[in-house]
């Protein structure tokens, strides 16, 4: 099943229907693949449930690439392909690159990089070691992280895109005090995608970013939708609301995923774990009903209250 980006002045209205209906009616995750969004101004669709990989890539010199493995597969067999990660140095990547190539995994996987260097060759040469390490002439996409030198590294993303070896291009932020630079960026360039922070605990982005985001075809990825665990410390031991189980919520986790995913600007949520079952419960938000207009306000007044 896929689900199409919707005009934002429909989103109050599409949301305020029972359960969302037009993203996931009656969903059984057994019989039904996790739905899917379309890159704007593209015939390709995303599952809306990815992984930001960062975390469990960094353990790869500790804890070996197996643990990897693991919830790369788990996201595959549940149906999602979006893995978003981060250089880190070149024994952690060489394993990421070695995991990611594997038979059942190389042809699954929607793989993101990025650059944070400082100066053009720099970002170049940080691209080549990439390409190296994760045994791939092209990326799917190529972003600048959180702005990094922007300016010189949007030129070299887009000469890496005419060339073929980033499918797409995009940049990250991950606060909100990147904005107004982001906005900038936004109103004079077009990438692609846009990676924005965006939960039910850090809700700045729904005010300016996404909204802007929509209404210039670009796809948005979101992260941060846990604040880095932030948000679990948060809750702490407080059970979960009886109500929640009216969008088929079944953990906190999902409870922050089923209050991002109606909002129509967004392609896909990274989770970040190094745990199966948690990549397992986070790819299960992407099923069932959804939170209507009244529900989503409700939640915001549950996490306002802890």
């Amino acid at each position: 099943m896929t689900t199409e980006i919707i005009n934002r002045r429909k989103f109050l209205a599409l949301i305020s229907a029972a359960g969302l209906a037009g993203l996931a009616p009656g969903i059984s995750l057994a019989r039904e693949q996790m739905p899917k969004r379309r890159i704007p101004g593209t015939n390709e669709y995303l599952p809306i449930i990815g992984l930001g990989s960062t975390k469990p890539v960094g353990q790869i010199a500790d804890r070996g690439t197996a643990p990897i493995a693991s919830v790369l597969r788990t996201l595959v067999e549940n149906g999602g392909s979006v893995v978003d990660t981060w250089p880190r140095n070149q024994p952690n990547d060489e394993g990421f690159g070695r995991v990611i190539n594997e038979p059942d995994l190389r042809d699954a996987l929607f793989v993101t990089s990025k650059i944070d260097r400082t100066g053009k060759q720099a970002g170049i040469d940080q691209f080549r070691q990439t390409q190296r390490l994760y045994q791939r002439n092209t990326l799917d996409l190529l972003q600048v992280f959180n702005l990094t030198d922007v300016e010189t590294q949007w030129s070299t993303l887009m000469d890496l895109k005419a060339a073929g070896e980033a499918r797409y291009i995009g940049v990250t932020v991950s606060s909100q005090g990147l904005y107004d630079q982001l906005a900038t960026f936004v109103r004079r360039e077009q990438p692609d995608f846009v990676q924005v922070n965006y939960s039910i605990t850090e809700r700045g982005a729904e005010q300016r970013m996404l909204p802007m985001l929509q209404d210039k075809g670009i796809g948005v990825i979101i992260n941060r939708p846990f604040m880095n665990g932030d948000y679990f410390r948060k809750i702490g031991d407080r059970p979960l609301p009886e109500w929640a189980a009216e969008f088929d919520c079944e953990s906190w986790a999902q409870f922050s995923l089923k209050y991002i995913l109606p909002h129509p600007a967004i392609t896909c949520v990274l989770t970040e774990t190094t745990k199966p079952k948690h990549m397992a419960e986070n790819a299960r938000a992407a099923f069932g009903r959804m939170p209507d207009q009244a529900q989503r306000a409700r939640m915001r007044d549950v996490i306002s209250s802890v």
